[in-house]
Parts: C-alpha cells; structure tokens; sequence
C-alpha cells in the first residue's frame, strides 16, 4: 500500500473532526459571542485590574420565576411558591454579607401568568427584607401598541394592586427591570417567535423599564455579540436586536434614547472539557445540573463585567428558574448554602475580600454611581437613584 493509501484515513478524519467541530460551534452558538469575548479578554489584559486591592462582588440573583413552570396545575404553582417563602427566611435567613445583610432574591415574576395569590406571597418576603420583585413577560407575535398596553397594565398591577416596584427618587415616576421570556429581547430569534417588535426597546424605556437583565443567553440563538458588560443600547426600529452593540457604562456619556443592559457572566471553562476537547460554557446559570461553587466564583470574577471608575467592583449577575420542584433544593439547599458559607469563610481570611447581596434595583444603582465616580461605600450607594419602599405600603 502506498503512503497516500495510508494516510487517506487519517485525512478523512481530519476533515470529519473539523466538521463535527464547526457542527458544534454553530449548535451551541460559539460563533456569535466567542470571538468578541475572546477580544475584551485581550482588551483587559492591557488593563489589568491592580493586584493586592480590595475586591467587593456584587452578587445578585436574577431569577426568571415560574411558578406555572411545565404546565402544573393552580395547586402546585401554588405549592411552589409557598414553600418558598417558608424556606427562604429559613434556608439562607442565618447568612450575612459584608454590610450585615442578608442574602437577597429578585424575583422576575412573569405578567402573562399573573395569579394575585403568588405575587402577594412574593410580597410579603420582600418585605421581610430578603429581596425584590421585577417584571417578567413571555410574548409571542405582538406589536409595539399591544406589548406597550402589556407592559403599563402590569407595572399598574404589580405598583397599585400590590404595592411592587422601585420608584425613581428624582421625580417619584414607577420604574420596573425586566427579563424578556424566552431570551427574544427586541425580536431577537432567528425565526420571529416569543416577540415579534422590533422597536422593543423603545416600548419597555417608554413605559418606565429602568434596565434589561435578560442575558446571557447562550448557548441559545439569541445570545448578544456584546457579552460581559454593563451598556447602553439605542433601538433601531427597524431591525431586531439592536442591543447586539451598545456603549459601555462609564466609557462615554449616556446615548439619548438608550436602554440600559446588564449582563452576567459568560465565558469558556477550559477546566470542564466535553471528551477531553471541547470546553464548556460558563453562563452564570444556576440549576440542578450548574449548582453554584467556590469554582464557579473564580469564573464570574474572571468576566470582569465592571464599571472603567470601579475595577475593585464585580457585578456577578446569575440567572436562575427557581420555582420548580428541581430546583428548589439547588437555590435553597446545600449548594447555596455552601456558596454563602465559601464567601463568608473567604472575607475572613481575606480583609480585601468583601461581599454584597444585591437586588437588581440595587446592581442597576451601584453601576450608575459607579459611571458617576461614586468613590464611597457599597452601602451607601445601593438607592442611588431606584428606591424601593414596600416595606412602607400595603
């Protein structure tokens, strides 16, 4: 045989491996974000954050939560939410972070399932101090008129009925975040579904949205090309995901007509590698299958998602659907709790390391003093310009 027979199976292989490889990238949508966080990891090596400083994370739970999640039944949504708000205080209650506040839950509550029992019950938590509730929608083949009826229907839902929703404290307007269903920010699918307005943006910063907190969303089709910042996008009516370019906090002034955008983490983890090869995606997701660790931290530090004026300021943003039975136990149990037992361990043996339970009202205004040279305390900048007072309502 000769050698160009023998090393003809090889060559197919080759040729196969690579298209298996190039099969893969597209599948988990590798081609869309990679190479840009590949960049901004380059960007901030040439300017690396000052070693030996202080370190405070940011850390706050975005959870898109469904109690009708699967399609149960009123009696089991039901269920889900009271075990909840009997588990909460009880599970993570007894943690503290470096303020001396208790670990803090945003619940992205979806208008489309609106049942007033759970939201009360959601209420009634928040104003025991252990979190906050947002806006969140699932809509399919909408408009900007019906999405903006949608969305001024729920913010006078969630404010007047049950007393929900932070206020602007310059001018006492209601404002909302929000988390779009099934990641379709500004029509962002490839085949049109779960939204279908193109101008998005500018119904939600209309109707009082303070800012998006949707992504990451890989590996899905809707993930962003911008991926690990905090920025400004400007709509673009006439094409969808505008938000796949922006202007980053505290790198220029404020665009007119901008919608905020607060991302979470994103970024291979070339320490987990599928057969040995592939490395996997580090998305800030938590569920049964990514429970949060020790390990995981060093990652969501590593995206650096910051402000240019506070690189001692991490913003973590994770992600969660925290209602179902499965993952009941991943965010109350013994994961979390050892997530919150690691950093307590961590900020007494470090005194540069501190720690801070967030809301997203509270991330929002600590990355808006941050762009503005706040140069004072976590504590004291967390109402910076969103208050929240339903302790004081009914």
């Amino acid at each position: 045989m000769t050698p160009a027979a023998l090393l003809a199976p090889l060559g197919a292989l080759s040729v196969g491996a690579a298209g298996y490889a190039a099969w893969e990238v597209r599948r988990r949508g590798y081609d869309r974000w990679v190479l840009p966080w590949l960049l901004q990891c380059w960007r901030r090596r040439r300017h690396p954050t000052p070693p030996g400083g202080p370190v405070h994370v940011l850390l706050c739970i975005a959870d898109h939560y469904e109690p009708r999640a699967g399609g149960v039944d009123p009696g089991t949504a039901r269920a889900r939410v009271e075990r909840w708000v009997r588990d909460y205080p009880r599970r993570l209650g007894g943690f503290r972070d470096s303020d001396g506040r208790p670990p803090r839950h945003t619940f992205f509550y979806p208008y489309d399932e609106y049942d007033p029992e759970h939201v009360a019950a959601l209420a009634g938590l928040c104003r025991a101090g252990f979190g906050e509730v947002e806006l969140h929608l699932h809509h399919d083949g909408d408009t900007a008129d019906s999405l903006r009826a949608t969305l001024l229907e729920a913010v006078a839902v969630l404010a007047g009925r049950h007393g929900l929703l932070p206020r602007d404290r310059r001018t006492g307007r209601t404002a909302y975040g929000f988390v779009h269903g099934n990641w379709a920010l500004d029509n962002s699918r490839p085949d049109g579904r779960w939204c279908g307005v193109n101008n998005e943006l500018d119904v939600l910063r209309e109707t009082g949205c303070y800012a998006d907190f949707t992504f990451p969303s890989a590996p899905g089709p809707t993930q962003p090309r911008k991926v690990n910042s905090l920025y400004y996008a400007v709509d673009d009516p006439d094409r969808p995901r505008s938000h796949d370019r922006g202007v980053d906090f505290g790198t220029a002034p404020e665009p007119p007509g901008a919608l905020p955008l607060l991302q979470g983490p994103l970024l291979l983890d070339f320490r987990r590698r599928r057969w040995g090869l592939i490395p996997t995606t580090e998305n800030g997701c938590l569920q049964a299958s990514q429970p949060p660790s020790p390990e995981r931290l060093e990652l969501w530090l590593r995206a650096r998602v910051q402000v240019p004026a506070r690189p001692d300021w991490y913003f973590v943003k994770l992600h969660a659907h925290g209602a179902p039975e499965e993952a009941h136990e991943t965010l109350l149990g013994q994961p979390m709790q050892g997530l919150h037992q690691a950093l307590a361990r961590r900020a007494a043996a470090d005194p540069h390391f501190h720690y801070h339970y967030v809301t997203a009202r509270e991330l929002f205004n600590l990355a808006k003093a941050a762009e503005a040279g706040w140069a004072g305390p976590v504590a004291q900048a967390r109402d910076w310009l969103l208050v929240w007072d339903v302790s004081l309502r009914s």
